[in-house]
C-alpha cells in the first residue's frame, strides 16, 4: 500500500479513510485519535475519541465531561484494530498522556508522531522511538540555530537568582498543562523544598499531575488578601503566560519576570515579554533532537506536520531520505 492511500492530510487534519478516522483533527469529526492534550491537538466536539487514559481525563479537566460522545482509553503499547486498520500508541514524552500513533495496514506502517521531545521529563513517559516505513515529525523548532540547554542548568539559574535576591518574588510563566508542571517538578528535583504558589488556571491540572503520582511538593494558591505581599518575597509563583498582562501580575512586589519556554533563546521574544529571566526549557525537539530520532528511526520517508518545515524536509533529502512538508494549519505552541 502506497502512504498517501493511508493516511493523507485534509482540511480537518490527517485523514485515514481505511479505518475512517482522523489524528489531533482541528474540526470535529466522527472518529478522532489524539496524540495528547494540548488544546492545537486536542479539541472538543468529536463524536468519538480514542487517546490514552491520561489524555481524556485532561480533555475532561479542559472541556467538560461531555467534550465528545464516546471515548475509549488506550493504552501505550497495546494494538487495537480500527476498522480493519491496526492502531498503536506509544510514548512520545511530550506531556502527561502524550503518544505517537501507530497506523498499520498491509505492511505499511505510518507513526504520527504528534508533538514529542527526547529530553529527560520527571512529569511524563519517555519518548521511545518506533520503526517505521513513514515518520511524521512536527519541526516546532526545525532549524540548525536551536539547540536547548539542559534544563536543569536552566532551573539552576532559576535558583540562583532567589539566592541573589532574597526580597524579591519571582513569578515563572509556563503553559498550564505540561510546562508549569514540569518547572515545579524540576524545582523540587533541584533540592527547592520551599511552597510554590500557582495562579488558579494551574490548580486542577497540578492535582491531576498529582493523583498520577507526580511529586510536586506543597503548592500553595497565589493570592493576595488584603495588599498583603510580604507572603511572597523570595517565592516563587507560577502562572500561565496570559496571567502576565492582566492585574493578577500586578500584585506583586518588585518581582523578578521569568518564562520557561524553548523560545526564550531568541533574545528578541525575551525582550517583547518584559522578560528579566529567561529560561530556556522546552518540550519540543531542538535540531540535534530532530536529526538524531530521524537518523535513529531510519524511515523511508518523513512527513514534516507544523513548525520549520522547509529546513528539516531539506536536511532529509541531503541525507537521501525522501521527505515533504504537510502544510498543516491550525497547530500551534503551546506546550513550547
Amino acid at each position: 500500500m502506497r502512504p498517501e492511500k493511508l493516511l493523507f492530510p485534509t482540511p480537518e487534519g490527517l485523514y485515514c479513510p481505511a479505518g475512517a478516522f482522523h489524528v489531533d483533527p482541528v474540526r470535529p469529526v466522527d472518529r478522532a485519535l489524539i496524540t495528547h492534550g494540548h488544546s492545537d491537538h486536542a479539541r472538543s466536539g468529536h463524536r468519538a475519541v480514542l487517546a490514552t487514559r491520561q489524555t481524556l481525563d485532561i480533555m475532561k479537566l479542559r472541556y467538560g465531561e461531555d467534550f465528545c460522545e464516546s471515548e475509549q482509553a488506550v493504552d501505550l503499547g497495546s494494538e487495537l484494530d480500527v476498522g480493519g486498520v491496526a492502531v498503536s500508541f506509544h510514548p512520545a514524552g511530550h506531556v502527561l498522556g502524550s503518544a505517537q500513533i501507530a497506523i498499520e495496514k498491509e505492511g505499511m506502517r505510518i507513526v504520527v508522531s504528534g508533538d514529542y521531545k527526547r529530553s529527560a521529563d520527571p512529569t511524563c513517559t519517555p519518548y521511545e522511538p518506533v520503526a517505521c516505513d513513514v515518520f511524521i515529525t512536527e519541526a516546532t523548532f526545525g532549524l540548525p540555530v536551536f539547540h536547548h540547554p539542559d534544563p536543569r542548568a536552566e532551573i539552576g539559574k532559576l535558583i540562583t537568582s532567589l539566592k541573589q535576591f532574597p526580597e524579591r518574588s519571582h513569578l515563572v510563566g509556563a503553559y498550564a498543562l505540561g510546562k508549569a508542571q514540569r518547572v515545579i517538578a524540576l524545582l523540587r528535583q533541584a533540592g527547592y523544598g520551599e511552597p510554590i504558589y500557582i495562579h488558579g488556571a494551574l490548580a486542577k491540572l497540578c492535582d491531576y499531575y498529582r493523583s498520577q503520582g507526580i511529586d510536586l511538593g506543597e503548592l500553595r494558591p497565589a493570592t493576595v488578601e488584603r495588599g498583603n505581599q510580604d507572603e511572597f518575597r523570595g517565592a516563587v509563583i507560577v502562572g500561565p503566560p496570559s496571567a502576565f498582562a492582566d492585574r493578577w501580575a500586578r500584585r506583586f512586589s518588585d518581582p523578578v519576570a521569568s518564562f520557561a519556554s524553548g523560545w526564550m533563546m531568541v533574545r528578541q521574544r525575551a525582550k517583547q515579554r518584559g522578560v528579566e529571566l529567561p529560561l530556556v526549557i522546552s518540550d519540543h525537539c531542538d535540531w540535534p533532537e530532530l536529526t538524531q530520532t530521524i537518523r535513529e528511526i531510519a524511515p523511508e520517508q518523513v512527513w514534516v506536520t507544523h513548525g520549520r518545515e522547509e529546513a528539516l524536509v531539506r536536511w532529509c533529502e541531503l541525507q537521501g531520505i525522501a521527505a515533504r512538508p504537510l502544510h498543516l494549519v491550525g497547530y500551534e505552541d503551546e506546550g513550547d
